[in-house]
């Protein structure tokens, strides 16, 4: 256990109902996938409950008690999130997921602001979900896309990208890569892209998690997240936007709650947020996600990153022990410069055989390409094994890695 922060991790872990169950073959527990889904502790999942068993209703037009005690709820998770990032609340919206949050910048802004002989940069180290809805927008409007490379160590290089910002509308990139942990240079990159005169959006579904985010303070124009990588229900998320950007937006979906008078010939469209809500909102989510940021703020975002960095320091220094072994550490080897992140490879053991064995003494990785093919491919790597660490890890879960490592060496006869 970390010395200095046992105590604080230990009753961390106690509000964690899953961390106290064993595997199905009697292991304990080691969590070490929280890059594609958090675990959720008592006070996210009681949220849930709470709303169901007690004013399970829809929100907005209800004029009786629970109605208006659900609607209370929903809008004031939007303002817990508003406050968690600096925004005003009318700039957060609703959405299932950082995926649909791209989505919709990239049919509403893209389609119309994008144009043939634009060009949209992004980067090499993107998840596909900041990278397909790009594709499908150049294929509709004939621009072109362009790439910020990395560098064999997984880091932006930034050399070029005066030249590459040239006739560029829009700049998205991920605030941290899933695939490496990376942390992007925000602010020199988007202070850049708008002196170019380019709007800049950033996936934020790794980094709002680990990170504090202030959103005035990094200048961006949009920032997208998911409740489910921050200790939240899976189904919500959020898109952030400039109110600039989203009063000059058309909606992406239509229909109920995002109108404010309809007649036989047209529509007047509600005001911001509601405008980008259409139809009935996944309001228990919202809720848990609202008590989701409660625990984050009661724990300290400051407190969290810190954890993480001693965590993946003393992770990359055990990991280090079997590279004579074969094992191959790939992203930047400074734990400050990713965020809770080891992507690796253990000699010729692929890494969904390695997830497999690990899984066996109770330690849940992934394997894969999570997500980055196009990323695996530039660097050559048909997979990688990914560790990613949370609030709720400690120094004896990554000895539990070790030691499913050193049984992965005997199974394989490394």
């Amino acid at each position: 256990m970390i010395a200095t922060t046992d105590k604080k991790v230990e009753r961390i872990i106690a509000d964690f109902p899953i961390l106290a169950r064993p595997t199905s073959r009697g292991k304990r527990l080691v969590y070490l996938d929280s890059a594609a889904t958090s675990q959720k502790p008592r006070s996210v999942i009681q949220a849930l409950v709470d709303y169901y068993e007690q004013y399970n209703a829809n929100i907005h037009r209800g004029v009786y008690e629970i109605a208006a005690r659900a609607t209370d709820a929903f809008e004031g998770a939007r303002m817990k999130v508003a406050r968690f990032i600096n925004a005003d609340p009318a700039e957060v919206i609703w959405v299932r997921n950082t995926t649909e949050a791209i989505n919709l910048v990239a049919y509403s802004w893209g389609s119309t602001n994008i144009k043939h002989g634009d060009a949209i940069l992004l980067s090499e180290l993107e998840h596909h979900s900041d990278l397909v809805p790009w594709q499908m927008l150049a294929q509709r409007t004939g621009a072109e896309l362009r790439f910020i490379p990395i560098d064999a160590n997984g880091r932006f290089v930034l050399d070029d990208l005066d030249a590459l910002l040239e006739g560029c509308k829009l700049v998205a990139f991920a605030h941290v890569s899933n695939a490496l942990g990376t942390i992007a240079p925000v602010a020199e990159i988007v202070e850049r892209a708008h002196r170019a005169g380019a709007v800049a959006l950033i996936d934020g579904a790794q980094g709002a998690p680990h990170l504090g985010v202030d959103v005035r303070a990094i200048d961006a124009d949009f920032y997208t997240f998911s409740g489910h990588k921050m200790l939240g229900p899976t189904g919500i998320g959020v898109l952030y936007g400039k109110r600039a950007l989203l009063e000059a937006m058309p909606p992406f979906d239509t229909g109920g709650d995002m109108i404010r008078k309809v007649d036989y010939a047209k529509t007047t469209f509600n005001d911001l947020p509601w405008k980008f809500e259409a139809g009935t909102s996944n309001i228990a989510d919202a809720i848990a996600f609202g008590a989701a940021i409660d625990y984050l703020q009661d724990v300290g975002m400051d407190w969290i990153r810190n954890h993480e960095i001693q965590l993946t320091r003393y992770a990359l220094g055990r990991l280090a022990e079997f590279e004579p072994r074969g094992l191959h550490i790939y992203g930047p080897r400074n734990p400050e410069e990713v965020s809770g992140v080891i992507s690796f490879n253990f000699a010729d053991i692929h890494a969904h055989d390695l997830a497999s064995v690990l899984d066996g003494e109770g330690v849940c990785i992934r394997g894969g390409h999570h997500c980055a093919m196009p990323l695996m491919e530039k660097m050559g790597w048909p997979a990688t094994a990914r560790a990613s660490f949370y609030l709720y890890n400690t120094e004896a879960d990554v000895d539990a890695l070790v030691a499913g490592l050193d049984k992965a060496a005997q199974v394989f006869k490394l």
